[in-house]
């Protein structure tokens, strides 16, 4: 890789991981060119169904390549009017395609392998056979570390995956392997039966991609350790009092968008807490390479009856849901009766409906005293953080 890519040691710029990427799935198409040609002449000249199928297994690799390498071109392009957020995320619809196209191969090499199995022919496995097996066990556990390191380097998820398949290819052809020197030796046909289980592992690894590959399209929940350190450093700054509703969005590697509510004393000047968020915003671009917006939520810290209530709020949630938080929480005193105002994080684990939670907590609020009336929003989060106030 040093080799093919100029400051290969520099991952973090956008020009060199596009280059990486393009450069593994280069490797990969030759590779996987070499390997389908060799095992297509090991299957013909030993008339083994088995090896054949391995073989075209190669072959969508190679294809997977391919895919693989248009991708990181493709998610190298900049935004634009109709893709603002950049095009990165086409890394992930690549993988998509290719676990499709690999479930589709795997389905077809089935339905050839049962008919094998009904109408068997005599398989003739040669020296030259086995060691060309081999051979393509050796190079495939070359790639899984080839890709592996790659993937490591560029922190790419698609190449990681490439890596795991490689790593199950010569498993599958060392599995092909085995059921030749079992058929050399005893003279019981297993070809076809082979074939049915190289298509089956071909089949559950399409499935384990497509559903890999497709969450990040879908929308995953940010690594709690991102969401720990991105509170941690937001409350690190003076002003700061609390946050919440913090959404992490990913739009490929290097294309991470956030938003959260920062909480700010109500009696300071709104000009100095603006300031504030500024330097946050900017020191997040320019340090961690995540675009954040930031609302600002005004929180009142002087009238002493409202701390105590909010305190005896948050000990009645505790109480009911030890893993859910609360943020904007307010009063509106009356004679008669006072509005306690606020939401609650609760995370999906929570099987309770929405409902169930907000009569629950105000059932605990209105023992406190009965002239409190709760105004609760439920807000559903993956994970609260421990740090959210």
């Amino acid at each position: 890789m040093r080799l093919l890519v100029k400051d290969y040691q520099h991952p973090e710029r956008p020009e060199v991981r596009e280059k990486s990427g393009r450069a593994a799935g280069a490797v990969g198409i030759a590779t996987n060119l070499l390997l389908f040609a060799i095992k297509l002449a090991a299957g013909f000249l030993s008339h083994s169904v088995a090896i054949m199928a391995d073989a075209i297994n190669n072959l969508t690799d190679s294809g997977s390549s391919i895919i693989m390498l248009v991708g990181f071109k493709l998610a190298g392009k900049p935004a634009d009017e109709k893709h603002p957020y950049g095009h990165a995320r086409i890394e992930y619809l690549c993988g998509v395609i290719v676990s499709f196209i690999v479930l589709f191969l795997g389905f077809q090499l089935g339905m050839t392998s049962v008919d094998k199995i009904f109408h068997p022919e005599a398989a003739d496995f040669s020296l030259l056979s086995f060691a060309i097996l081999g051979v393509s066990i050796l190079i495939k556990l070359w790639q899984f570390f080839f890709y592996r390191s790659v993937g490591k380097k560029i922190s790419s998820e698609a190449i990681f995956a490439t890596s795991a398949d490689s790593r199950n290819d010569a498993i599958t052809t060392a599995v092909v392997l085995a059921g030749a020197v079992f058929t050399r030796f005893t003279n019981i046909n297993l070809d076809g039966y082979l074939g049915l289980v190289v298509a089956m592992f071909i089949v559950v690894s399409g499935v384990k991609l497509i559903m890999e590959t497709g969450d990040p399209l879908l929308g995953v929940a940010p690594d709690p350790e991102l969401v720990k350190s991105i509170y941690t450093k937001i409350l690190s700054y003076d002003g700061i009092i609390g946050l919440h509703d913090l959404a992490v969005h990913n739009y490929g590697v290097g294309r991470c968008f956030a938003s959260v509510h920062c909480e700010v004393p109500a009696e300071e000047d709104i000009l100095k807490s603006h300031d504030i968020i500024d330097n946050i915003e900017r020191d997040f671009l320019t340090e961690e390479n995540i675009h954040l917006v930031i609302h600002l939520d005004p929180v009142i810290t002087g009238d002493e009856r409202t701390n105590v209530l909010r305190e005896q709020v948050v000990d009645c949630v505790h109480s009911l849901y030890p893993e859910a938080s609360i943020h904007d929480f307010r009063v509106v005193w009356g004679v008669t009766h006072s509005n306690v105002v606020f939401d609650i994080a609760a995370p999906f684990s929570v099987k309770d409906s929405d409902s169930e939670i907000v009569q629950k907590v105000s059932a605990e609020i209105t023992k406190l005293d009965a002239a409190y009336r709760s105004v609760i929003t439920v807000d559903r989060e993956g994970v609260v953080n421990a740090l959210e106030s």
